[in-house]
């Protein structure tokens, strides 16, 4: 059974992490005092929900959390340094800082740890986001106990609802585009102009034209979607931006 554990403090532990410089401890006591941070942990590095949804939302809305007073952004999983550090390279998460809780300390004492023998994973932690203010959990979102990995409530927009629930939330955009194409710097500077973050997709080896057009319908880039929804070209941005 997870326990919620609002109102009390977070563990007092030690992140083993990997820097240009060596190794070096982290202590939680100096990630939490003093300063407003949101946690969200998952299974695994590199796992579809995690990387597919998961992590970049909070990345993408990682600047919004910063203005409603957020300090910083923790990604906790029961997973070790380097393949911490490779999974950030991969997903180019430069506003979320991903911590590695390898013996899986800090999950354990937040009573989330669990057991995931049966998919070969051995223990790590439970899917749950919380707020943590001065050292102390003030709200924490739990994925229900139920088989599988469940994703309903520790997403980024839930807790964006919890910390700020009459602010618009932003738009999910994601951007198809190739190099050297003008069309594309026109679609991103309307994209800009108009106060809207965005996920480019650059074709190139691992995504053609062939999933460009399974994709969207079309061969030609840029091509924009806008919370799932496919706008089109640039034309059809700006058309979209003139509503």
């Amino acid at each position: 059974m997870l326990v919620n554990k609002e109102g009390s403090r977070v563990p007092s532990v030690e992140f083993v992490v990997k820097a240009e410089e060596g190794f070096k401890h982290v202590k939680s006591d100096d990630i939490f005092n003093n300063r407003t941070v949101i946690v969200f942990s998952l299974p695994g590095a590199f796992t579809p929900t995690c990387s597919s949804t998961h992590l970049p939302r909070y990345n993408q809305l990682a600047d919004v959390f910063k203005q409603q007073g957020v300090d910083e952004i923790l990604c906790v999983s029961v997973n070790d340094t380097f393949v911490m550090n490779a999974w950030a390279a991969d997903q180019e998460a430069d506003k979320v800082t991903l911590i590695p809780d390898g013996n899986g300390e800090f999950t354990d004492k937040m009573g989330m740890l669990v057991d995931k023998a049966d998919l070969g994973f051995g223990k790590r932690s439970w899917r749950y986001a919380m707020l943590v203010k001065d050292g102390v959990i003030d709200k924490m979102f739990i994925e229900p106990e139920v088989e599988g990995d469940p994703f309903e409530v520790s997403d980024a927009d839930t807790m964006l609802k919890y910390i700020a629930p009459d602010l618009a939330v932003p738009k999910s955009v994601s951007l198809f585009t190739k190099p050297g194409c003008p069309f594309c710097a026109k679609a991103k500077k309307l994209l800009s102009d108009n106060g809207y973050q965005y996920e480019e997709i650059l074709l190139g080896d691992s995504i053609g034209l062939t999933s460009l057009k399974a994709v969207s319908g079309r061969d030609t880039v840029p091509q924009v979607f806008i919370d799932g929804q496919h706008i089109g070209g640039s034309d059809d941005l700006e058309a979209y931006f003139a509503k």
